[in-house]
């Protein structure tokens, strides 16, 4: 079906139903995406308060043939919040509804509407003396909506999952402007077709989600945080499995860091100190969470001896204080930040099977070396098997030097990936970065299934055109 541009004739069709103050002019931050990879254009943004104007501005998109593109914070790193290609979209952004609607300690939830910043649905669990325990880079800047869209992952995944696994029951607005009106509290609930896990992860292609309910925990009562040096990655994943034979689920974080993101820390971002005075080729930055009665400081020690005695840790700092312990998170949440400094030639989002970690980590060390010059940051969430593998220039190069050779770098990591039986979008989501990379490593019965549940609830392909599937 032939899509239509959200053109002036379609905006005062906006301001007739819902008045001037829903409009807003196009700031350039709609235009763009964190990675410069993509550069949008918007024929119309609205800034709705409340879902019935959300389903509104649905309906009248349906009904003019014109292109939606929900809006979160703009922090996804593939491309699914800016659209190119014509016709010219219209952006609904959900940053006005940004409301706690209820907070339920006794019951572990909390009601937050979609365009909460993360770090606000963090304090408001704190408030109740609870916890909401996904955690990433752009806390301070995402929404709760757009980890939803996206399935976000974060430092925490190991523990808790997925922004999947946190969420209880969505309210959104469907293609055709209808409100599903599924935020349920409940944790049982076999009604028939989880819609709730069909919208989550669809990164605004079947439909605008606008409040969640979400779980919560408990309070750690006490946290500790440490970095150990290790001999390889294989000596982390057996660190990893010592650590949670001895406290169990309290292992929150289990992060391995490779020499070269340190590195990259002291070319770029020097102000950061470092916990070692020579980089060791890998360590892993851990952190328990315990209930009372439990000393974290005192298991991370045993955790470190045991370890120590099995030749899998060489050294270790752990934090004594909440300052140390913000230093050692300093050094793996500024890694990405010292990467965009950097510039890479091609980066991968990628998960592999856990045991087979360490030998995809040296095939690929040996595949990027066959390719070029090129240095690896190789870093992540090694508890739940996503890995950041970064390629990046020599030193002294720009990456603007190796632009022609990117999409051969790409092709042929994300080809030894899908040889592990390994994903190539592991928490960041296809956008439009990856549609490519889906169609070229995805089942094709899962595609064609993913195809006639796009048909079915979005006819016209007006939500995010080009996103996840060719539009």
């Amino acid at each position: 079906m032939t899509l239509n541009p959200a053109d002036e004739c379609f905006a005062q069709r906006i301001r007739t139903q819902l008045g001037d103050d829903i409009l807003r002019p196009v700031e350039p931050r709609y235009l763009e995406e964190p990675r410069r990879r993509f550069a949008g254009h918007v024929g119309v943004l609205c800034l709705p308060r409340n879902v019935e104007e959300v389903a509104a501005l649905v309906r009248l998109a349906s009904d003019a043939n014109v292109p939606v593109v929900p809006y979160g914070g703009g922090t996804g790193l593939v491309g699914g919040q800016v659209m190119a290609d014509e016709p010219a979209p219209f952006v609904i952004s959900l940053e006005r509804m940004t409301a706690i609607r209820g907070v339920y300690p006794t019951e572990n939830v909390l009601v937050a509407e979609a365009g909460a910043i993360l770090s606000d649905v963090q304090a408001a669990a704190e408030a109740a003396d609870r916890l909401f325990p996904l955690a990433l880079a752009a806390q301070g800047s995402c929404r709760i909506g757009g980890n939803l869209a996206t399935n976000a992952g974060g430092v925490n995944v190991l523990r808790y999952g997925n922004t999947r696994d946190l969420c209880l029951g969505l309210e959104a607005v469907l293609p055709n402007g209808d409100i599903w009106h599924g935020l349920s509290r409940l944790r049982k609930d076999n009604t028939g077709y989880d819609l709730r896990n069909l919208l989550i992860g669809s990164e605004g292609t079947l439909g605008i989600i606008t409040a969640a309910s979400l779980k919560l925990f408990p309070r750690p009562t006490g946290i500790g945080t440490a970095i150990f040096q290790v001999a390889s990655p294989d000596a982390a994943i057996h660190l990893l499995a010592l650590a949670r034979d001895q406290v169990g689920e309290g292992v929150s974080t289990f992060e391995l860091i490779h020499r070269q993101g340190m590195d990259f820390l002291t070319e770029v971002l020097p102000d950061i100190r470092l916990p070692f005075a020579e980089p060791p080729e890998w360590s892993v930055l851990i952190e328990l969470g315990l209930a009372a009665g439990h000393d974290p400081s005192e298991a991370l020690e045993s955790i470190f001896q045991k370890a120590f005695g099995q030749d899998l840790v060489s050294d270790g700092v752990i934090a004594q204080s909440e300052g140390q312990r913000a230093e050692l998170w300093a050094v793996r949440e500024r890694i990405p930040e010292a990467n965009r400094l950097v510039g890479s030639v091609s980066s991968h989002d990628i998960s592999i099977p856990i045991s087979s970690i360490p030998e995809f980590i040296e095939r690929g060390a040996e595949l990027v070396a066959s390719l070029g010059p090129y240095r690896i940051n190789c870093f992540g969430h090694l508890g739940d098997g996503n890995l950041h593998y970064n390629v990046f220039p020599p030193k002294g190069h720009d990456r603007a030097e190796f632009d022609e050779n990117r999409a051969t770098v790409k092709h042929a990591v994300h080809d030894l990936v899908h040889e592990f039986h390994g994903s190539v979008s592991a928490e960041h989501g296809i956008g439009r970065l990856k549609v490519d990379e889906l169609e070229r490593y995805g089942d094709p019965a899962k595609l064609q299934a993913m195809r006639a549940i796009k048909a079915a609830l979005d006819p016209k392909g007006i939500m995010n055109p080009g996103a996840i599937l060719k539009a």
